[in-house]
C-alpha cells in the first residue's frame, strides 16, 4: 500500500505540473507546426494502402499552411465534430437537470430498493448516472452513504460504491448519454483520415454499453460484498455525518407525480416515433426504407436532447421548478453557460485536430505504424491491450475523456483501421481505459469531493483510506471489463446498431 500511495503522490505532483488542457492542446498544435515543417523539408511520405496514393507531409509554415492557421481558424472550430452535438444534447439535458428530474431519478432509483438488492441497484444507478453528468456525483455519493446507513450497513461502504460506480463505469450506461455524442464526433473525425465518408454514430457502442453496465454492476457488487464489506467492518462511522438521516433524500409527492408524468410523456414520445416509422414510405426511414440510416438514428443527438427537454419541462411544470413555458429557454441557456469551459477547450482541440489532419501527419503516422504492426503480426487483442495501457496512464493525469480521445484518437483510430479494426471497436476499447481508473486519479476533482464526504463519516480518513477502498474496484473493473470486451470481440457480437461485428 505504501508503494501505491507513493506512486499516486508522484502522479499527483506530475499532474499538477501539467498545463491546463487548453494550453496542452495549444502546445501540441505548436509542435505539429514545427514538426510538419521539418518532415516536409525531409520529404517524409507514405503510400496509402487504400488507393495507392503517396501522402506527403505538408508544412504549416508554407503560404497555404498559414492560411489554414489564420484564415481557417473559425472554420476549424465550427467544423469540430463534437461541438454542435454536445450543445444540442445539453440544451435538453440542462432542462432536465434544472427542473430536478435527473436528481429525482437518481434518488428514486435507490431510495426504496430492498436491502438485499441495494448494492447492485446503487452500482447500476451509478454506472448509468453519467447521463446526468456532474449531477450524478453531487446527488448519488451522499445518497449512497445515506441509503446504506438506513439499511443498517456502513455509510462509508455506500459512499464508496456510489463513487466507484459513477467513476469506474462512466463510459457504460443503460441509457444514451452526452458522452456517446462527444466520442462519436471525435471518432468520426479520426476515421475520416482514412475513409472520408465514414460516420460513427452515438449508437455505435450502445449494445456493448448496456452489456457493460449490467456486467460491471455485478462485478462491483461482488467486490463490495466479498471484500469491501469486510474492509469497512473495522471502520465505524464516527464523524458528523454519522447522525444524518435519509429524510429529504426520499422523494416527495410532487416529485413522484412529476416522475410519473415525465414517464408518460417519454412513453408517448417513443410510441409516436415508432408508429411514424412503421410505414415503409415513412420520411423517418432512411434510403430504401432502412432503419439504421434513418433520420432518427443519424440524428439521435437531437432526439436525445428533445427527450430530455420534453421530460424535464413536464417534470418542472408538475413540481413547480419550471412553472411556465417561458422558463424553459433560461434553463436551456444555463446548460450552454455550463458548457463554456468545454467550448474553450474545444477551440484549442479543434485547431490541433485541423492542423494534424491538413499536414498529413495523421495518415503518415497511421500508415507507417500500421505497417510496422502488420509486419510484426501483432494479434488485435494485444493491440487493444496496448491502447488500454496507454490511455490508462494518460487517464491518471488528464481526466477529461474528450481531451484524451482528441489526443490519441487521430492516431489510433486510423492506424487500427488500416489493420482492419473498425473505428467503433477502437472507441469501445478506449471507453474501458478512460473509465476504470477515474476513481483513483488524484487529478479528478471528484476524488477530492469523495474524500471530503468520507471524512464526514470517518474523522481520520485520508487519501490512503479512500484509496484502499477504491483500488479494488478500479482493478476489478479494468481487468474484468477488458475480459468482457475480449469475449465480446471474439464472439463477433455487434457493438451497436449498424456497427461492424469487428
Amino acid at each position: 500500500m505504501g508503494a501505491v500511495l507513493r506512486f499516486l503522490h508522484l502522479v499527483e505532483r506530475v499532474g499538477n505540473r501539467l498545463p491546463h488542457p487548453f494550453w496542452l492542446f495549444t502546445i501540441m498544435a505548436g509542435l505539429v507546426v514545427v514538426l510538419s515543417a521539418v518532415l516536409s523539408a525531409l520529404g517524409v511520405s507514405a503510400v496509402s494502402p487504400v488507393d495507392g496514393e503517396t501522402i506527403r507531409v505538408r508544412s504549416l509554415l508554407s503560404a497555404e499552411g498559414v492560411g489554414v492557421i489564420v484564415g481557417d481558424a473559425v472554420d476549424n472550430f465550427a467544423a469540430f465534430p463534437p461541438l454542435a452535438l454536445i450543445i444540442v444534447v445539453m440544451l435538453g439535458v440542462s432542462v432536465a437537470e434544472r427542473s430536478g428530474l435527473l436528481g429525482a431519478l437518481l434518488r428514486g432509483s435507490v431510495s426504496r430498493v430492498p436491502p438485499k438488492y441495494l448494492t447492485f441497484a446503487l452500482a447500476l444507478t451509478g454506472i448509468s448516472g453519467s447521463v446526468a453528468s456532474d449531477a450524478a456525483y453531487v446527488v448519488l455519493i451522499p445518497l449512497g452513504a445515506l441509503v446504506f446507513k438506513a439499511a443498517g450497513r456502513s455509510p462509508v461502504l455506500g459512499l464508496v460504491v456510489a463513487f466507484g460506480s459513477i467513476s469506474a463505469g462512466y463510459n457504460a450506461s443503460l441509457l444514451l448519454t452526452p458522452t456517446d455524442a462527444i466520442l462519436a464526433g471525435l471518432t468520426t473525425g479520426a476515421a475520416q483520415f482514412i475513409e472520408p465518408g465514414r460516420v460513427v454514430t452515438p449508437l455505435a457502442n450502445y449494445y456493448f454499453s448496456i452489456g457493460s453496465a449490467l456486467f460491471l454492476a455485478v462485478v462491483i457488487t461482488l467486490v463490495t460484498e466479498f471484500l469491501l464489506s469486510r474492509r469497512t467492518q473495522g471502520m465505524p462511522a464516527d464523524g458528523e455525518g454519522a447522525d444524518e438521516e435519509l429524510g429529504a433524500m426520499r422523494l416527495g409527492p410532487d416529485e413522484r407525480r412529476g416522475l410519473r408524468n415525465a414517464g408518460l410523456v417519454l412513453f408517448g414520445f417513443l410510441l409516436v416515433v415508432v408508429l411514424a416509422m412503421l410505414p415503409a414510405g415513412s420520411p423517418l426511414r432512411g434510403e430504401d426504407g432502412g432503419i439504421l440510416d434513418s433520420p432518427v438514428i443519424t440524428g439521435v443527438a437531437y432526439v436525445l436532447g428533445l427527450v430530455f427537454l420534453l421530460t424535464g419541462a413536464v417534470y418542472g411544470r408538475t413540481t413547480g421548478s419550471i412553472p411556465k413555458a417561458r422558463d424553459v429557454p433560461p434553463a436551456m441557456t444555463g446548460g450552454v453557460v455550463d458548457l463554456a469551459p468545454v467550448v474553450v477547450l474545444f477551440f484549442a482541440a479543434s485547431q490541433f485536430l485541423a492542423y494534424f489532419k491538413w499536414t498529413g501527419l495523421g495518415e503518415v503516422v497511421a500508415i507507417r505504424g500500421a505497417a510496422v504492426l502488420g509486419s510484426a503480426d501483432v494479434h488485435p487483442l494485444l493491440l487493444f491491450a496496448g491502447l488500454i495501457g496507454v490511455v490508462t496512464v494518460i487517464n491518471l493525469l488528464i481526466t477529461s475523456g474528450s481531451a484524451q480521445w482528441a489526443l490519441v484518437g487521430p492516431v489510433f483510430v486510423p492506424m487500427l483501421m488500416l489493420l482492419d479494426v473498425a473505428p467503433e471497436t477502437t472507441q469501445a476499447v478506449f471507453r474501458i481505459a478512460d473509465s476504470a481508473t477515474n476513481l483513483i486519479s488524484p487529478m479528478s476533482p471528484y476524488f477530492a469531493m469523495a474524500l471530503g464526504l468520507l471524512q464526514r463519516y470517518r474523522k481520520d480518513a485520508g487519501i490512503g483510506t479512500l484509496m484502499s477502498l477504491t483500488l479494488p474496484i478500479a482493478f476489478a473493473v479494468l481487468v474484468m471489463w477488458s475480459l468482457l470486451f475480449a469475449a465480446w470481440w471474439a464472439l463477433g457480437i455487434p457493438l451497436g446498431p449498424g456497427a461492424p461485428v469487428r
